[in-house]
């Protein structure tokens, strides 16, 4: 695989408003090839993707797909973004390929404000662990990022083999500036072999969250770093709420059956629905305490 190389900016911005557009005009329902075909029109004629739109209308035209197309055009699209829109036309997965382009416009804004690899990284990581995508394909397509450089893909080729075995909050603490701050205060402390790749606050925070949901790390490394949060999945009823649902549904259908049959027997009487003289003279709870 063509290594992908860093693009200027105006293409990531470019990328993002063109994730957008698609997201917003599939809610519409239109057709794919002509959501392709308006978005091109409105996509920067200076910049290299409406070339790689041609690319993308042509390919759908074919197989129907998007993924194989961006996989070829490897020297354009990263190697993680081919990986979400493959796993959002996965047949047997449950990612929505709305989200997925949620996902694809953020990131692009992200890579436009020429953000830092650590975010980058706990980005794509969360995106990752929230949606439940498969581990070992998404990591190893986050080490052909060009944001990474070889200390980055050198950690994220040994996360491959201890994700599930390692915390990740003592993956990130142990490659953390603040970790060798650590050691160099404690006497006869060995420093690290490799060099720290995040920076103290990550390392700080990470430690604060040893031991709990990864979920939570993130959320602190939002907060404190203002690292772009991750669009969450759509929410799926529930098969408990779905039988629920239906249940309520044929206890309302059975009793307007029942009104039907005792019309057609002769019609029915309307007196069981209002209260009986006599039930007015019948002392109430209150009146009984009185």
């Amino acid at each position: 695989m063509t290594q992908t190389p860093l693009l200027p900016s105006e293409e990531y911005i470019e990328q993002a408003f063109f994730f957008q557009s698609m997201r917003e005009k599939i809610e519409e329902n239109a057709p794919l090839q002509e959501i392709l075909q308006s978005v091109r029109e409105e996509i920067l004629a200076t910049t290299k993707l409406p070339m790689a739109i041609d690319f993308l209308m042509a390919e759908l035209r074919h197989l129907g797909l998007f993924h194989s197309a961006m996989k070829r055009l490897s020297h354009y699209f990263a190697p993680f973004q081919t990986f979400l829109i493959a796993a959002a036309e996965d047949e047997r997965g449950r990612f929505d390929f709305r989200v997925a382009l949620e996902i694809l416009k953020l990131e692009a804004e992200f890579r436009a404000a020429e953000a830092s690899p650590a975010a980058m990284f706990v980005y794509q990581f969360e995106v990752l662990c929230r949606h439940r995508l498969k581990y070992d394909p998404g990591l190893d397509a986050m080490a052909g990022d060009p944001i990474f450089d070889e200390n980055w893909r050198s950690f994220l080729q040994a996360l491959r083999r201890r994700i599930g075995m390692i915390d990740l909050a003592d993956l990130i603490y142990v490659r953390s500036e603040y970790y060798v701050e650590q050691q160099s205060l404690r006497r006869k402390a060995t420093m690290p072999e490799e060099p720290p790749i995040f920076g103290s606050r990550e390392g700080r925070i990470a430690l604060a969250n040893r031991k709990k949901d990864p979920l939570l790390l993130f959320s602190a490394l939002q907060r404190q770093l203002k690292y772009p949060s991750v669009p969450k999945p759509k929410k799926h009823v529930e098969a408990d709420d779905l039988v629920h649902n239906l249940a309520q549904r044929l206890i309302a259908v059975e009793q307007r059956l029942k009104l039907l049959e005792e019309d057609q027997k002769g019609g029915f009487d309307l007196s069981k629905f209002y209260a009986h003289p006599e039930d007015k003279n019948k002392p109430t709870d209150r009146g009984l305490a009185d």
